[in-house]
């Protein structure tokens, strides 16, 4: 049975003294007013989810104004379990809870993983490469307990090594073991990231295809340290051996080294990859429509819908915040139709009138005003659909 997300409580939490949200198994609907909390109820689900906020706040902003402390707690149930996931925020700092005993953030992460679509995603394929490689990070973290612990390792071997290069002028007998965590910690995360990608790649084209019929997708990951993109294989195949990238990296680092000095940081590693997407064999970067790029997002999502569950078994929770106006009538539909596919869904709008009555009928659907909650009825659901 799949685990399923049933009761979400808040209590002075950004803009709300107290809400409690039931959640249907299926889709439910947060409609409302712009800034009325629609958002803070998504976030909220996605901190308690993943351990992580997209918006990525500082604990003081997750209080209410006034407050010197906010709770979120969301229950889980399925598989004849029941979960408590808490996330509190007291004297300044956040702290995780999983069934009444303090934790870090991988303790509530992976049991009910999630994945979030929000307007700022469309960004994804024109902006620049950090954007694509968190989102590929993002997911993987969720998935993969070891990915996590790479993805934080590296970030602080980054950020040490790029002080000692300001600091010590890169004096080799202090950097040396600093070079040696990086390569090796390096390695590891690209073949993890091209392993995933390889994952996601095999339902990201077949979900661009059905989005967009007569165009062909594809993705490579673009490693710093090597000349060429690498393809990424269906079967999930590392496209190059550790020893054979731990020489490139070696290599590339040395040939890097008086840039580094000068500018005082880390030019080469995964920091500096790139994930690059093409449409018909043209870069999407520079190349795509507008609707090729929303396209593109929309499959992204898909494709790590269906490899959550290829991995686990089960799908995540999926979290769409204020994406229906960003999508035209055709991408909202095929959106909508995979979304019905027993996965719970969670979705904010402004306007019901981007819903059928089939999907308002199925739907549990959830006014959202300042600092309240209320179950919209039949009659008050047709009323909104004109605003």
């Amino acid at each position: 049975m799949t685990l399923t997300a049933r009761t979400l409580q808040v209590a002075d939490y950004r803009n709300f003294s107290h809400a409690t949200l039931e959640l249907s198994s299926g889709v439910t609907i947060l409609v409302g007013r712009n800034a009325a909390g629609k958002t803070n109820l998504i976030e909220a689900l996605q901190l308690l989810t993943s351990g992580r906020s997209f918006r990525r706040p500082t604990p003081a902003e997750l209080v209410r104004t006034g407050r010197s402390s906010a709770r979120m707690e969301l229950v889980v149930e399925g598989d004849g379990r029941h979960i408590d996931l808490a996330c509190e925020v007291v004297a300044g700092k956040r702290q995780f809870v999983r069934n009444g005993k303090r934790c870090r953030a991988s303790g509530v992460r992976g049991v009910l993983p999630s994945v979030l679509f929000c307007p700022d995603d469309l960004d994804m394929v024109k902006r620049s490469a950090r954007l694509r490689r968190e989102a590929l990070d993002t997911f993987g973290i969720q998935l993969n307990e070891q990915y996590a612990q790479l993805v934080s390792s590296y970030e602080r071997i980054v950020e040490q090594r790029n002080t000692l290069l300001r600091t010590y002028g890169g004096d080799p007998g202090v950097l040396a073991a600093w070079d040696e965590a990086l390569v090796q910690t390096g390695v590891s995360l690209m073949m993890h990231r091209t392993a995933l990608l390889a994952r996601v790649r095999a339902h990201l084209i077949e979900a661009y295809r059905g989005i967009a019929e007569h165009e062909e997708l594809d993705v490579r990951y673009v490693p710093s340290i090597a000349d060429e993109e690498v393809p990424v294989a269906t079967d999930g195949a590392a496209p190059f051996d550790r020893a054979t990238a731990t020489d490139l990296f070696w290599q590339r680092l040395g040939a890097a080294h008086d840039d580094e000095l000068r500018r005082g940081m880390t030019l080469v590693g995964p920091h500096r990859d790139e994930i690059r997407f093409t449409i018909d064999g043209r870069d999407a970067r520079t190349f795509a429509s507008q609707g090729q790029q929303r396209s593109l997002v929309l499959a992204w999502k898909v494709a790590e819908v269906q490899v959550t569950r290829d991995i686990l078994g089960a799908p995540p929770l999926l979290l769409l915040d204020d994406v229906m106006s960003e999508l035209d009538a055709a991408r909202r539909h095929a959106f909508l139709a995979f979304i019905q596919e027993e996965i719970q869904t969670v979705i904010t709008t402004t306007n019901l009138g981007y819903f059928s009555d089939d999907v308002l009928r199925r739907a549990r659907v959830v006014t959202v005003g300042t600092d309240r909650l209320g179950a919209a009825g039949a009659e008050a659901a047709a009323d909104q659909g004109g605003q």
